[in-house]
């Protein structure tokens, strides 16, 4: 909802930019009466420029009536003296526009009869608006900045019990899955351990195994051996006396 102090800024920036018109089309002291709130009625501002003849005066007031509309969508209340152009009326309640011829403005001497109207021209007036708009801008951003800081201190505690209900719900999901892989493990290892002891029994059969079938061929081997060494002694022993017979024979004949 607009405050008044709102409404009161608005005027002021339609009031500006029906100055901006007067500047762009040659209007002549143009000036803006701040009006007595007391003394001023409904108006809060009376915008005055001179031309310097009929043609120029219609040219400015249509030009005025057109951005208004144009950019802000704002009509006037009545319009009145458009058809002479010596003097013409914008009303748009919460301020006025009078055209002058400057012959006109002379005779009547409307920033005369107001006297209690503070005198302002565009730039300086721009420049109050502009002020008062950077104010605004800056109360607004405190108040926002006042707004967020108690909004982050309840989001705190709502983000603190968010994150304690999701931690035990970690935990209770991480403790079965453990306990289902465990069991699953001990049955795998009690079935792997009589195939071990199957294993390790085979094994050990086959070592006893070896060394019997191989001994019987190694006696065996020796034995024969043996019987060759003793079938070559008696040999021997018949060659020995042939031997010596010889001998003899032969130390016979040398003597």
């Amino acid at each position: 909802m607009a405050t008044v102090q709102d409404h009161h800024q608005q005027t002021r920036i339609l009031v500006q930019a029906a100055a901006q018109v007067c500047e762009e089309k040659k209007g002549e002291e143009t000036r803006i009466l701040e009006l007595d709130p007391i003394d001023s009625g409904l108006s809060d501002f009376f915008l005055v420029t001179s031309a310097a003849n009929d043609r120029q005066a219609i040219a400015i007031a249509d030009e005025i009536e057109y951005r208004l509309k144009k950019e802000f969508g704002v009509f006037p209340n009545s319009v009145e003296g458009r058809r002479q152009g010596e003097w013409i009326l914008l009303d748009y309640v919460d301020f006025v526009v009078h055209v002058f011829l400057t012959e006109r403005r002379a005779f009547y001497d409307i920033e005369r009869l107001r006297k209690s109207a503070r005198p302002l021209s565009p730039a300086e007036f721009d420049a109050e608006l502009k002020a008062a708009l950077a104010k605004k801008t800056v109360a607004a951003r405190k108040k926002a900045s006042a707004k967020a800081k108690p909004a982050a201190a309840k989001a705190a505690p709502v983000a603190k019990k968010a994150a304690a209900k999701k931690a035990p719900a970690k935990k209770a999901v991480s403790r079965p899955a453990a306990k289902k892989v465990t069991a699953k493990a001990k049955p795998a290892a009690a079935k792997a351990k009589p195939i071990a002891k199957k294993a390790a029994k085979t094994s050990a059969a086959a070592k006893k195994a070896t060394p019997k079938t191989a001994a019987p061929k190694k006696t065996a081997v020796k034995k024969a051996a043996a019987k060759k060494v003793a079938a070559a002694k008696p040999a021997a022993a018949q060659k020995s006396p042939l031997k010596k017979a010889a001998a003899k024979k032969t130390s016979r004949k040398n003597s």
